[in-house]
């Protein structure tokens, strides 16, 4: 324990003990079985309603139990039920007021665009020095919430963080709950619904509304009866406002890991966002300052893709072009055709060069053909699945779809052509009057200024200019130059690796309720990891 701190159970209040009730649909709700409920031909362990599915909420999906603890209060907080509608009510007042914010956003863009500016510039947030002393050892039980398969690889590797560092200081393995996929349980989390599964559907946002609402009420009521220490969102923040808005009403502390990236467009969001949770990490070097400014709490622990990318070995350059046409089936449709009549177009000018497809999704490799052959691009273009960085090294220029894979080209310091076709007017016009940056890809986001040559286009592409901006690139001369040089210098502010073990030693802290007092200063916001039950 920290000089000047308290035990992890000192002063906290005990919960009276109320006798097991029976809610609706027969299934008593137990207060000393390790999993919690058991019903009609049940067992203690989860949930039973029914055969397990994955996907399904209310059904515990995990093969993993829990390891036994002893009796559990009654929860606090209101029921599963009146906490969704709760949260319902919120989510539809904040979409009664959409357009009027949209407006009022389109009015003030000049100036949202002069504030980020001066961040953009400023130097990077230096990382915030993580906890070193979490309590006196106990069984921690956490929930841990992944609504899509991105989110969901951070979120694994932020467990096993999280394990290690309670391993490394003689701590039990915790008691993890959540949402997520297959991958999450295998790591031994007692899930409780699989909106990754879902996600990978496809359906439109009024076809899924119900499964959504269903899943947030069986999350709501595993916080509750499972006397959850730490309720930690990865990404997704369409998801997890509302489900840590529902946590805070269970008396259950709030992490996201992944700050939302209300800094591109409709800011007013963080309002909201600065009441729900108490603690978000942020990835991005002006990210701190930008949610101070709304009264958020942060934590900068950098990016947890540096945690994953392999060394970076340096490789002569050769003629070689990659094409990243994204992972999802629909960008891919709109954006891949374009790509290909760039590299057609920049093949007849300098012959000989190979080009790939590159694309780690491999259940995505039969979309890619079909469209290879319809573009008459199967005889010079080559699909490369899986090992993207050693199909990265070496490489002369790429042309990508914005997103994360940005890093990874900036990891390989591969000048790259930066694409995004929208679908819609709407979105056209979102593009032109409610973003608040002054740019869309990551790459020059951390360099402070324009590095790679970005297109944002709605309808027939401007190919005239696209292949120029891929010329500049790929010649050696005053634009191939610049752009190496901005590389550099935009992955010097992303910072160092770690961001998964200082993610873990924040969230750890938090769920313990317990800051030393030197860690309360350097917070700026006492009132962080100090909230009792």
């Amino acid at each position: 324990v920290p000089a000047g701190g308290a035990s992890v159970g000192a002063g906290r209040p005990a919960r009276r003990r109320a006798p097991a009730e029976v809610p609706r649909g027969g299934r008593k709700r137990c207060g000393s079985a390790a999993g919690g409920c058991s019903g009609p031909g049940g067992a203690a362990g989860g949930i039973r309603g029914g055969p397990a599915a994955a996907g399904k909420p209310g059904t515990l999906v995990s093969a993993a139990s829990p390891a036994p603890m002893a009796s559990l209060p009654r929860p606090v907080g209101p029921s599963p039920r009146a906490n969704l509608l709760t949260a319902l009510v919120e989510t539809l007042g904040q979409a009664v007021l959409l357009p009027a914010r949209l407006l009022g956003d389109a009015l003030a863009r000049d100036r949202r665009l002069a504030e980020f500016r001066s961040l953009w510039t400023a130097p990077p947030a230096p990382m915030d020095p993580p906890p070193t002393a979490f309590g006196t050892p106990r069984v921690l039980t956490l929930f841990l919430s992944c609504a899509e398969a991105s989110g969901e690889h951070h979120g694994l590797y932020l467990l096993r963080a999280i394990e290690a560092e309670l391993a490394a200081a003689g701590w039990p393995r915790p008691r993890w709950f959540g949402l997520g996929g297959a991958r999450l349980g295998e790591a031994g989390v007692t899930r409780v619904g699989d909106p990754v599964a879902r996600a990978s559907m496809g359906f439109g946002v009024a076809k899924a509304l119900p499964y959504y609402l269903r899943l947030l009420e069986s999350a709501a009521a595993t916080l509750q009866r499972e006397r959850v220490d730490l309720c930690i969102g990865v990404d997704s923040p369409a998801l997890h406002g509302p489900l840590a808005g529902m946590a805070k009403r269970c008396g259950v502390p709030t992490l996201q890991f992944v700050a939302p990236q209300h800094w591109a467009w409709a800011p007013w969001r963080s309002a909201a966002w600065a009441r729900r949770v108490d603690l978000t990490l942020t990835l991005l070097p002006f990210e701190p300052a930008w949610f101070a400014a709304r009264g958020v709490r942060t934590r900068h622990v950098g990016h947890p893709i540096l945690d994953e990318l392999p060394e970076r070995q340096p490789a002569p350059s050769r003629p070689r072009l990659v094409l990243l046409p994204g992972s999802r089936r629909s960008v891919i449709a709109r954006h891949l055709p374009v790509q290909l009549s760039l590299a057609k177009a920049l093949r007849a000018r300098h012959p000989g060069i190979e080009v790939l497809v590159a694309q780690g999704r491999r259940e995505l490799g039969p979309q890619i053909e079909a469209i290879l052959g319809a573009e008459g691009a199967a005889d010079w273009a080559r699909l490369a699945l899986g090992d993207l960085h050693g199909h990265l090294a070496g490489a002369r220029a790429a042309i990508t779809v914005s997103g994360t894979v940005l890093l990874d080209l900036l990891h390989q310091r591969i000048p790259a052509l930066v694409l995004y076709r929208v679908e819609s007017a709407f979105e056209e016009w979102l593009g032109r009057r409610a973003l608040s940056v002054p740019c869309f890809g990551i790459t020059n986001l951390l360099a402070g200024r324009m590095v790679l040559p970005e297109f944002g286009f709605r309808g027939a592409p401007p190919l005239a200019a696209l292949g120029q901006a891929l010329e500049q690139l790929w010649d050696d001369g005053p634009a191939r130059t610049a752009a190496l040089a901005g590389l550099e210098q935009a992955a010097e502010r992303l910072g160092p690796p770690g961001a998964n073990r200082r993610a873990a030693a924040w969230a750890l802290a938090l769920a313990n309720r317990e800051f030393s007092p030197a860690e309360r200063e350097a917070s700026r916001a006492p009132a962080v990891g100090l909230r009792t039950r």
